[in-house]
């Protein structure tokens, strides 16, 4: 028979603020059973006393719904960008690594800024522009054939672990990321929102859009809702194409 596990031992990336530096410090719990990180991680809040006994400050991290719905509590674990409240700690090899994603600021030890996620789907018009409404055997209705993937990419978090694992994403690149193309993509099948969609395809031709997605396939590899996000960006990718060569012969 397997040992029991007795404890659960984690080594957590710290940050103190956003300009100081990283450091590890090294804490065990209680083993027990269905323990998720975010759990574990409030069980060191309560008590943030290190393996060597040293009292410290409670490590800061960030989450909301606790349902893998918000994408709030994304970070680093054990070296894969994904949710800490559905990383079971019985699926997890100890010591269990935690770091920030740092694709994005670290505001202080696993908190990070996302707003250069919002700031994208901003450039890129992820919204539809609806004036008023509709009774509803008035009301725009949805192409059935196009229903069931935006119905998929609208399961989209924007935790941006499809940002954290992609090489093209970062310093060296200026990639928007997967999440926030695709998001084109989605409003780009609503029945109102394609009024819009000539914009968005202009927004993904300029600096750090389309064009700048290497293909790596890390985001679909990653993202928690098992988004086909190369199959959308590649069909964007031809709709970009489509407009390119529009906006040529309308010269």
């Amino acid at each position: 028979m397997a040992e029991q596990k007795k404890t659960v031992k984690f080594i957590i990336e710290r940050q103190d603020s956003p300009t100081s530096k990283p450091y590890t410090q090294e804490f065990e719990i209680p083993y027990r059973p269905a323990l998720n990180v975010v759990a574990s991680l409030m069980e060191i809040q309560k008590n943030p006393v290190t393996t060597d006994g040293k009292k410290v400050a409670p490590v800061v991290w960030e989450c909301n719904c606790l349902e893998k719905v918000c994408g709030a509590c994304m970070m680093v674990i054990n070296g894969k960008a994904r949710q800490a409240c559905c990383a079971l700690i019985d699926e997890l090899e100890q010591p269990i690594r935690l770091q920030p994603a740092r694709t994005f600021p670290v505001i202080r030890d696993l908190h990070i800024d996302r707003s250069v996620m919002f700031e994208s789907l901003k450039r890129v018009q992820a919204w539809v522009e609806v004036d008023g409404s509709w009774e509803v055997k008035d009301a725009p209705i949805q192409n059935p054939y196009t229903a069931t993937t935006a119905y998929e990419i609208s399961h989209c978090m924007t935790c941006g672990c499809c940002l954290e694992a992609c090489p093209n994403v970062g310093p060296q690149s200026d990639f928007i990321g997967a999440s926030p193309s695709v998001q084109a993509y989605l409003f780009n099948l609503h029945p109102l929102g394609k009024f819009d969609k000539e914009k968005r395809l202009e927004a993904l031709m300029g600096k750090g859009g389309i064009t700048s997605c290497g293909n790596s396939q890390n985001c679909v590899e990653v993202c928690p809702k098992n988004i086909k996000l190369t199959t959308y960006l590649a069909q964007l990718n031809r709709d970009v194409n489509k407009q390119a060569l529009k906006n040529i012969f309308n010269k």
